[in-house]
Protein backbone atom coordinates (compact mmCIF):
# COMPACT_ATOMS: atom_id res chain seq x y z
CA UNK A 1 0.00 0.00 0.00
CA UNK A 2 1.14 3.56 -1.07
CA UNK A 3 0.82 6.26 1.22
CA UNK A 4 0.96 10.16 0.31
CA UNK A 5 2.15 12.82 2.01
CA UNK A 6 -0.25 15.60 2.51
CA UNK A 7 1.66 19.37 2.11
CA UNK A 8 1.21 21.14 5.97
CA UNK A 9 -1.40 23.85 5.48
CA UNK A 10 0.35 27.49 3.86
CA UNK A 11 3.14 25.41 2.94
CA UNK A 12 6.14 26.66 0.55
CA UNK A 13 7.74 24.61 -1.97
CA UNK A 14 10.65 25.57 -4.13
CA UNK A 15 11.57 23.93 -7.48
CA UNK A 16 14.42 24.51 -10.18
CA UNK A 17 13.91 23.80 -12.88
CA UNK A 18 17.04 24.91 -14.41
CA UNK A 19 20.93 25.70 -12.44
CA UNK A 20 20.62 27.31 -9.66
CA UNK A 21 23.74 29.71 -10.30
CA UNK A 22 22.38 33.48 -9.67
CA UNK A 23 18.95 32.55 -8.15
CA UNK A 24 18.08 33.05 -4.51
CA UNK A 25 18.33 30.23 -2.11
CA UNK A 26 15.30 28.35 -1.28
CA UNK A 27 14.86 29.62 2.22
CA UNK A 28 15.10 33.25 1.10
CA UNK A 29 12.30 32.56 -1.88
CA UNK A 30 10.31 30.72 0.70
CA UNK A 31 10.48 33.51 3.46
CA UNK A 32 9.66 36.28 0.75
CA UNK A 33 6.24 34.13 0.02
CA UNK A 34 5.38 34.18 3.60
CA UNK A 35 5.98 37.60 4.15
CA UNK A 36 2.89 38.18 1.46
CA UNK A 37 1.17 35.90 3.80
CA UNK A 38 -0.45 33.18 1.57
CA UNK A 39 -3.41 31.58 2.83
CA UNK A 40 -2.89 28.01 1.97
CA UNK A 41 0.28 26.11 -0.20
CA UNK A 42 2.32 27.64 -2.38
CA UNK A 43 4.43 26.28 -4.97
CA UNK A 44 7.55 28.57 -6.29
CA UNK A 45 8.92 27.16 -9.69
CA UNK A 46 11.89 28.93 -10.78
CA UNK A 47 12.45 27.98 -14.83
CA UNK A 48 14.64 29.12 -18.02
CA UNK A 49 13.44 31.07 -20.92
CA UNK A 50 12.34 27.81 -22.94
CA UNK A 51 9.39 27.06 -20.04
CA UNK A 52 8.46 30.10 -19.81
CA UNK A 53 7.57 30.84 -22.89
CA UNK A 54 5.61 28.06 -23.11
CA UNK A 55 3.65 28.36 -20.35
CA UNK A 56 3.04 32.15 -21.07
CA UNK A 57 1.66 30.73 -24.96
CA UNK A 58 0.23 28.34 -23.32
CA UNK A 59 -2.03 29.94 -20.44
CA UNK A 60 -1.89 33.78 -21.69
CA UNK A 61 -1.47 33.37 -25.34
CA UNK A 62 1.66 35.67 -25.40
CA UNK A 63 4.36 33.86 -27.38
CA UNK A 64 7.57 35.31 -25.00
CA UNK A 65 8.90 34.45 -21.65
CA UNK A 66 7.40 36.81 -19.10
CA UNK A 67 8.83 37.76 -15.71
CA UNK A 68 6.24 35.97 -13.47
CA UNK A 69 3.39 34.01 -13.84
CA UNK A 70 0.80 32.96 -11.10
CA UNK A 71 -1.76 30.67 -11.01
CA UNK A 72 -4.63 30.08 -8.22
CA UNK A 73 -6.59 27.57 -6.90
CA UNK A 74 -9.19 28.20 -4.67
CA UNK A 75 -6.35 28.46 -1.32
CA UNK A 76 -3.41 26.75 -3.15
CA UNK A 77 -1.26 29.03 -6.08
CA UNK A 78 1.74 28.41 -8.38
CA UNK A 79 3.91 31.01 -9.36
CA UNK A 80 6.54 30.77 -12.23
CA UNK A 81 9.46 32.82 -12.17
CA UNK A 82 11.58 32.83 -15.21
CA UNK A 83 15.21 33.46 -14.07
CA UNK A 84 16.77 34.72 -17.66
CA UNK A 85 13.81 37.59 -17.55
CA UNK A 86 14.13 38.92 -14.16
CA UNK A 87 17.89 38.92 -14.85
CA UNK A 88 17.93 41.01 -17.61
CA UNK A 89 15.11 43.37 -16.03
CA UNK A 90 16.96 43.87 -12.69
CA UNK A 91 19.45 45.04 -14.91
CA UNK A 92 18.06 47.38 -17.21
CA UNK A 93 15.95 48.74 -14.17
CA UNK A 94 18.82 49.60 -12.00
CA UNK A 95 18.34 46.92 -9.35
CA UNK A 96 19.87 44.04 -7.93
CA UNK A 97 18.50 40.59 -8.68
CA UNK A 98 17.57 39.60 -5.39
CA UNK A 99 15.51 42.41 -4.91
CA UNK A 100 13.68 41.98 -8.03
CA UNK A 101 12.97 38.43 -7.08
CA UNK A 102 11.87 39.48 -3.94
CA UNK A 103 9.28 41.56 -5.95
CA UNK A 104 8.15 39.43 -7.97
CA UNK A 105 7.61 36.71 -5.26
CA UNK A 106 5.51 38.80 -3.56
CA UNK A 107 3.63 39.71 -6.76
CA UNK A 108 2.93 36.69 -7.42
CA UNK A 109 1.20 35.35 -3.94
CA UNK A 110 -0.88 38.73 -3.32
CA UNK A 111 -1.96 37.58 -7.16
CA UNK A 112 -2.94 33.92 -5.47
CA UNK A 113 -4.90 35.72 -2.90
CA UNK A 114 -6.71 37.29 -5.22
CA UNK A 115 -5.14 40.66 -5.86
CA UNK A 116 -5.20 42.18 -9.23
CA UNK A 117 -3.96 45.35 -11.43
CA UNK A 118 -6.63 45.54 -13.95
CA UNK A 119 -7.50 48.95 -13.37
CA UNK A 120 -5.76 51.81 -11.68
CA UNK A 121 -7.42 51.95 -8.10
CA UNK A 122 -6.81 47.98 -7.93
CA UNK A 123 -3.38 48.14 -9.46
CA UNK A 124 -2.44 50.98 -6.56
CA UNK A 125 -3.95 48.82 -4.00
CA UNK A 126 -1.91 46.08 -5.10
CA UNK A 127 1.12 47.82 -5.27
CA UNK A 128 1.08 49.64 -1.68
CA UNK A 129 0.77 46.75 -0.79
CA UNK A 130 4.26 45.29 -2.32
CA UNK A 131 5.48 48.43 -1.26
CA UNK A 132 5.40 47.42 2.64
CA UNK A 133 5.52 43.81 2.34
CA UNK A 134 9.58 44.50 0.74
CA UNK A 135 9.59 47.49 3.36
CA UNK A 136 9.56 45.15 5.76
CA UNK A 137 12.01 42.40 4.16
CA UNK A 138 14.41 45.43 4.20
CA UNK A 139 13.90 46.28 0.34
CA UNK A 140 13.12 49.57 -0.97
CA UNK A 141 10.20 50.69 -3.12
CA UNK A 142 10.21 48.53 -6.47
CA UNK A 143 8.06 51.14 -8.34
CA UNK A 144 10.40 54.24 -7.58
CA UNK A 145 12.82 54.77 -9.96
CA UNK A 146 16.19 56.21 -9.11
Amino acid sequence: MRTTRRRPPNSIVVQYALARRGVPAPAALARWARAARPTGCVTLRVVGAREGRALNRRYRRRDYATNVLSFADGRHGDIVLCHPVIVREARTQGKSVRAHYAHLVVHGVLHVRGYDHDDKASARRMEAREIRVLRRLGFADPYTVE
